[in-house]
């Protein structure tokens, strides 16, 4: 595999970085001589134990207990980290006093609200939510969940009852009512602070009744708490009982302080998509989310302090609780509310010159998109001050990383990624250390010990193979919620191979470069007559039609070993599928892969189906067309257009 070289960077850029710091610390005080980053890696994934203890000591983890056992034996995911130490995430991000008056916090949204909240004012609101957690009686292992949008007082919020070491977990005002509640009916939460709405697109969304009715379904709640955010006298609207969150600001709070947990304490829970089922409830621990953190965003992101980190997500992605942690570090996080492409997609690019934001997150379908309606920011925008432009949610496709360095900046460490809501991190992602290749993914994280596996279970590299994970890692998942003796997580990961991690996507490993491409889901692999194709592959081709704005394909396995694969296109605006459109198609994939790539007919949809979090659901249209039981095959209020699945149910029919 030669992927084309795009960008290399230069010798100071290597040896300004948080990893050339930590390989000089290595050398002198463990005595490692580890030059480049693929002995690193190596090293970090064959001395598990020490990796991990060098990451504690190297940032200087505050631990009120010390721990007296790194990890405990056994097969995953029955191992624990750190036994015995104690300590507290939030109070890792107060550290910064000498940062006080600089910005811990931008935020701007669609309507133009544009607020800086230096480190003070963080830590003075961040108390006085505290004061009012501790006065109506919550305590540690207690859980506060939030209906809001991507502001700064989720933050706060999610701060503050970390600091006393209370669960947190979050959706977005875009999920359905239902959804929310089944998400949080789970971990029967006591605080519940919500929105009376939001704005997309533009357009206000009324939330006071989806807000009133999530809390009516939720008896375990003692407290509920609104954001006025359309509407400044919004309270007027909600039950006597509810609070204005501004009247918790405006009372000063006690000192700030942080109550010590134990290594392998409940964080937060994330929730799975639930695109078949009631989404898993996922709970990471407060030591494990610290040490991941921040070895990712130093080593494999390199943020440095003072610099301003942006990542586009809602409140009900992963990727939030993973833009709280740049604030470990010492830099500023910088949210946005409101529609990545309204009124057009210069927006976020625009707010990032204004800002001067150093590293900018974005999902690939974004990068994608913005690709297909040939946005070119070079003339517009120097974009000096951006760094790294980062991408994850779906396999970045070769010609994307090319329009990136041809079209919004050349002089960028365009850093693809991919992790999981799983582990609240990046198994693979970006290193200073390399170059980037034209579709590839730069390196496996330090401390990842992941491989390519076959169908035997044995490593393989320059084939493609199930992304496995043979090696613990602190944030892991600690419990799922209400899943007695494991049998939910064991079974979600660890039935293939026993005891290791499989991911359930297929990547392919460049023995040379060390780097990796992904090719999809696993789950979503179109095996074609013994040859296994990933959709990404298609999905690349079909990209460079420019009447088609999207496309979803499935594989069918049907009796009599006979298959059926139908590939489903969203035309843009003004098109048609037209013959000659779907000759194009086959030949182009007849061309650029093989024969089995062609699809047996294809069909022109409305739309394509999404997560909310923006994952397209090949799986569950698999599901339908097989005609398995709906209610086993979708859950609706896991989708973010639940209008597109009609088509594949009635299609279903026909076949």
């Amino acid at each position: 595999m030669h992927h084309k070289k795009l960008w290399e960077g230069s010798i100071t850029f290597k040896e300004n970085s948080h990893l050339y710091k930590y390989k000089t610390w290595l050398a002198n005080n463990k005595k490692l001589q580890l030059n480049t980053y693929n002995e690193l890696w190596q090293w970090s994934v064959n001395h598990i134990e020490d990796f991990w203890i060098s990451i504690w000591d190297y940032f200087g983890v505050i631990s009120h207990q010390p721990y007296y056992s790194v990890l405990t034996k056994g097969t995953m995911p029955d191992v624990e980290w750190f036994l015995g130490a104690t300590l507290n995430y939030s109070e890792h991000i107060f550290r910064h006093s000498h940062l006080s008056e600089e910005t811990a916090i931008i935020f701007n949204n669609e309507q133009g609200v544009y607020l800086e909240i230096s480190w003070n004012e963080l830590r003075e609101k961040v108390a006085s939510m505290v004061t009012y957690l501790k006065s109506i009686g919550l305590t540690k292992g207690d859980r506060v969940v939030a209906f809001l949008p991507n502001v700064p007082e989720a933050t706060i919020s999610f701060l503050a009852a970390n600091s006393i070491g209370a669960i947190w977990s979050s959706t977005s005002p875009d999920f359905g009512s239902e959804s929310v509640i089944d998400r949080f009916a789970q971990i029967k939460p006591k605080v519940f602070i919500t929105v009376d709405g939001y704005y997309y697109n533009g357009k206000p969304y009324d939330k006071t009744g989806a807000s009133i009715a999530i809390a009516n379904a939720l008896p375990s709640l003692e407290k509920v708490v609104v954001l006025p955010y359309l509407n400044k006298n919004a309270i007027e609207n909600f039950p006597k009982d509810f609070i204005d969150i501004n009247d918790i600001f405006k009372k000063q709070g006690e000192p700030l302080t942080f109550e010590p947990v134990d290594f392998n304490h409940p964080i937060w829970v994330l929730y799975s998509s639930g695109t078949t089922g009631l989404p898993k409830a996922i709970v990471h621990s407060h030591g494990g989310i610290l040490l991941e953190h921040l070895k990712y965003l130093a080593f494999q992101n390199d943020v440095h302090e003072g610099e301003r980190y942006f990542w586009f997500t809602t409140t009900g992605w992963m990727m939030w609780n993973f833009l709280q942690s740049p604030l470990l570090l010492g830099a500023t996080i910088v949210l946005y509310d409101g529609s990545p492409t309204s009124p057009d997609f210069y927006k976020l690019w625009e707010f990032s010159e204004d800002v001067k934001i150093n590293h900018f997150g974005t999902s690939a379908p974004f990068l994608v998109a913005s690709m297909k309606r040939n946005i070119s920011l070079k003339e517009k925008y120097s974009l000096a001050s951006i760094r790294s432009i980062s991408s994850t949610g779906a396999p970045l496709p070769y010609e994307a990383f090319e329009y990136v360095y041809e079209n919004i900046k050349q002089n960028v460490w365009l850093c693809s990624m991919a992790g999981g809501t799983d582990v609240c991190t990046a198994f693979v992602g970006g290193t200073p250390f390399y170059a980037v290749h034209a579709g590839e993914i730069q390196c496996r994280a330090l401390g990842v010990s992941l491989y390519a596996y076959d169908d035997n279970g044995h490593p393989i590299e320059d084939e493609l193979g199930e992304m496995t994970i043979d090696q613990p890692m602190p944030s892991m998942p600690i419990y799922f919620w209400n899943d007695p003796n494991k049998a939910n997580y064991k079974a979600s990961y660890f039935e293939h191979y026993p005891g290791k991690w499989r991911h359930g996507d297929f990547i392919k490993i460049n023995s040379q470069t060390h780097g990796l491409v992904i090719y999809g889901r696993s789950d979503a692999t179109l095996n074609r007559h013994g040859i296994r194709i990933g959709t990404s592959e298609i999905y690349r081709s079909i990209n460079k039609i420019e009447t088609i704005e999207d496309a979803l394909i499935v594989n069918l396995e049907l009796n009599g070993g006979k298959h059926f694969m139908p590939l489903f296109v969203k035309m843009k605006s003004g098109f048609d599928l037209t013959d000659d459109t779907k000759t194009q198609i086959n030949e182009q994939l007849k061309k650029e892969y093989s024969p089995r790539h062609v699809p047996d007919t294809i069909i022109e949809v409305l739309d394509i189906p999404y997560t909310i979090s923006g994952k397209k659901m090949e799986a569950p249209v698999k599901k339908i067309l097989l005609k398995m039981p709906l209610e086993k095959s979708i859950n609706i209020d896991s989708m973010k257009n639940p209008e597109s699945i009609g088509f594949f149910i009635a299609f279903a029919k026909t076949i």
